[in-house]
């Protein structure tokens, strides 16, 4: 709706009668927001709910693959190590570069996520990671920084697939079926993770090569490319929402950067998902070796000499991540869409609780390890289940509190922050803290575990500072959410709908200058 009328303006000490011109319409910013240019067009038909919860299964198929792939390395770390013969720091370097090739080229594909098709991104970022995993498991043992490289690729790959797909299921699904899609999709987080120590530690046993481990993933990525291109819709943004008519124009990128950094539960809640990634990369990256380092310091096994080395620790921590992941993520869920109504601050304060419980039995579970593998073991499968507990509920956040034509970008600059303060350095830094700590006493089994034991103390200590993070998300997203829901609909949320108002009284109360 478009109304007119006389309002006043002021030059050179002059007041002249103006038009008043105001166009109702989602605001993202400012009063005078900046053109804006039209979005590219989606898939104009209706997607009838069966191919979206066969699009919701594609793309799960595909995130358990992706997870399976990134912690496939972690499962055979000690054969890596012993193969290219490098040092702790060195090992995490693998998992450093992963991550940060995949911080440099989210926001591109955020941004490109906001304004092309997004199933065509996701295929050809598909084929770019298949491709490059392959290639990793033909490198030679003089030569490990190509294998370096090729990881640092495999990144680029998977950053397409990880900015997009969580938006293309809020675009099939709103309420409470976009929180159990939302569910199933982010269970596979930790279901594929333990299922990469798994398939990792089994296939080296095998075939007595690490490397077929690496191969065995693009064989499995490729059914998910084909069913990726032939089942997956490219779905309206923010059909699930509003009207499409709605939400058929996007505002420039810098504004959208602008819009998410003023939007404080966005900003506090990616803050502690980052503490979180910061506490899960590294005990996912180092856990397997620490306990396997556990057992030969207690004289419970020999050290690891030649390959293949002992699997049984990647084999019993990757179940113990599938069991808990899928604890965790069900009771999580099941806690949001049960007390939500109740309590609309409930998301952020399940995930304060769980990073914050888990932070003592986190440290609990490192201390133990020199003394009781299975107590550690319980410990483990503890803090794991309370971890978990934000998997769905922290996409579902983002999905709420920002609007659809800004989602894509939402979750590329989150995927920055978390990765580059998360778990894109801490491996490494785990690493180099080990390795620093292992010079001050002569080497020996027994400090070797002792050095990494000490340099995991950090993580519950982030436990801790991601919990209050989530305890300050808590404060405004009751508020955050229902901004969201406003624009999404077309309307202004309260603090701009109230800039408005004041300023047409103020012209107003000067309009007979205009007579």
């Amino acid at each position: 709706m478009e109304t007119t009328g006389p309002v006043m303006s002021r030059q050179d000490g002059k007041t002249t009668c103006l038009s008043l011109r105001s166009t109702s319409g989602p605001r993202y910013g400012s009063i005078s927001d900046p053109p804006l240019t039209e979005a590219p067009p989606a898939e104009s038909r209706v997607i009838s709910p069966k191919r979206s919860y066969i699009a919701v299964a594609v793309l799960c198929y595909v995130n358990l693959i992706n997870y399976i792939d990134r912690y496939t390395i972690a499962g055979v770390l000690l054969n890596i190590q012993k193969f290219f013969e490098i040092s702790d720091s060195t090992s995490g370097l693998l998992q450093t570069v992963f991550i940060f090739s995949f911080i440099f080229l989210a926001p591109i594909f955020g941004y490109l996520g906001d304004r092309y098709n997004r199933k065509f991104i996701m295929i050809g970022a598909l084929t770019v990671w298949l491709m490059t995993a392959l290639g990793s498991s033909f490198v030679s043992e003089s030569k490990f920084w190509l294998l370096v490289f090729l990881r640092a690729l495999v990144g680029t790959g998977e950053a397409g697939y990880s900015t997009i797909a969580p938006t293309i299921i809020g675009d099939l699904f709103s309420g409470t079926k976009r929180t159990l899609m939302i569910s199933a999709f982010y269970i596979f987080i930790p279901v594929g993770s333990g299922l990469g120590y798994i398939i990792g530690s089994s296939v080296t046993s095998a075939t007595g090569d690490w490397r077929w481990a690496l191969r065995l993933v693009p064989i499995l990525g490729s059914l998910g490319l084909v069913l990726l291109v032939v089942l997956c819709p490219n779905p309206p943004r923010g059909g699930a929402d509003t009207h499409r008519e709605s939400l058929a124009a996007h505002s420039p990128y810098m504004e959208d950067i602008k819009y998410l950094l003023k939007n404080k539960s966005y900003v506090w809640s990616s803050l502690g998902v980052t503490a979180m990634a910061f506490l899960t990369g590294a005990l996912a990256f180092w856990t397997p070796t620490f306990l396997s380092r556990a057992q030969v310091s207690q004289g419970i096994r020999p050290p690891c000499t030649t390959e293949p080395c002992d699997p049984s620790d990647s084999y019993i921590f990757g179940a113990v991540t599938v069991v808990t992941g899928i604890l965790g993520v069900t009771l999580g869920s099941t806690l949001s869409r049960k007390l939500r109504d109740k309590v609309p601050n409930i998301d952020p304060l399940i995930c304060a609780v769980g990073m914050l419980s888990s932070a003592p039995c986190l440290f609990t579970a490192i201390i133990l390890a020199s003394t009781s593998i299975p107590a550690t073991y319980v410990f483990i499968g503890i803090g794991g289940t309370l971890i978990s507990l934000n998997w769905p509920i922290l996409a579902d956040i983002l999905l709420y509190v920002v609007v659809p034509t800004k989602r894509a970008t939402a979750e590329a600059l989150q995927i920055v922050v978390l990765h580059l303060l998360g778990d894109a350095g801490s491996p490494y830094l785990i690493g180099v803290i080990s390795d620093t700590l292992s010079t001050y006493e002569p080497a020996s089994d027994a400090w070797s575990f002792r050095s990494l034991e000490y340099s995991l103390l950090l993580c519950p200590f982030m436990g801790v500072v991601g919990g209050l993070f989530f305890l300050m998300t808590a404060l405004y997203i009751t508020q955050d959410r229902k901004d969201a829901q406003l624009l999404t609909s077309g309307q202004p949320p309260p603090d701009a709908l109230n800039t408005r108002i004041h300023s047409t009284l103020e012209l107003e109360g000067q309009s007979e200058v205009c007579g």
